[in-house]
């Protein structure tokens, strides 16, 4: 039976979703972000080192990181659905957005959120600097990175209707998290292309299923 360590408001909710989606049985152990600090709790790194999530374990194996567990359950418990064939131009596209959804697309939004809280994290007395050096920062450096980002996800969604062809696969999933960020904390209005992929993937079935196990999911702004 596979199990899903699930941190709410995480990228675990990708696994849940992917597992509906291959119709697997799997069960759910389920920790909480520590309220103010939005970290993962302590007892995730009895499952895994780094205490972080996602992580699965399923028999003998655990693995964690997204991709490393979209492409063991995909090869697993697959039966080679959500990837396209191996040689062919959709394969490579599809290989392209499953690392790249970690690899370049969430940097960026990881570093919003950082100096988006950070003015909260120093003494009042030096705050209004803080503040100063983190709007700078995001104006000048994250935000038009962002909306890079954006621009190019749109331009791709006019190649074809999902993002390795015309099929959706598992890197669709994959590249779910990014725009699910870029919703919550790019500041931007999303243009319509990125906007109908959210539009689709909310409507799936699996999609709605993996939300209700898996809890509210809401990311941080």
């Amino acid at each position: 039976m596979i199990t899903v360590h699930h941190l709410n408001n995480s990228r675990s909710q990708r696994v849940l979703w992917l597992l509906e989606e291959l119709g697997c049985e799997y069960r759910i152990e389920k920790y909480q972000r520590d309220p103010a600090t939005l970290l993962a709790p302590p007892e995730l790194r009895r499952v895994h080192p780094l205490g972080k999530s996602p992580v699965i374990t399923d028999g003998a194996h655990t693995v964690a990181e997204s991709g490393a567990i979209i492409e063991y359950l995909l090869d697993a418990h697959g039966n080679g659905r959500l990837r396209p064939p191996a040689g062919s131009p959709e394969r490579l596209r599809y290989t392209y957005w499953l690392h790249y959804a970690e690899g370049s697309a969430m940097p960026p939004f990881l570093m919003k959120l950082v100096f988006l809280r950070l003015p909260r994290a120093v003494p009042a007395l030096i705050r209004p600097i803080v503040r100063a050096v983190a709007r700078s920062t995001q104006e000048g450096f994250i935000d038009p990175q962002l909306k890079a980002h954006v621009d190019f996800w749109e331009a791709e969604l006019g190649k074809s209707t999902w993002f390795a062809g015309e099929e959706f696969t598992a890197a669709d999933v994959q590249m779910s998290f990014p725009l699910e960020a870029a919703a919550a904390r790019a500041g931007i209005a999303l243009p319509a292309r990125v906007s109908s992929f959210l539009e689709r993937i909310h409507a799936r079935p699996a999609y709605r299923r993996a939300i209700e196990a898996g809890g509210e999911f809401r990311l941080a702004r």
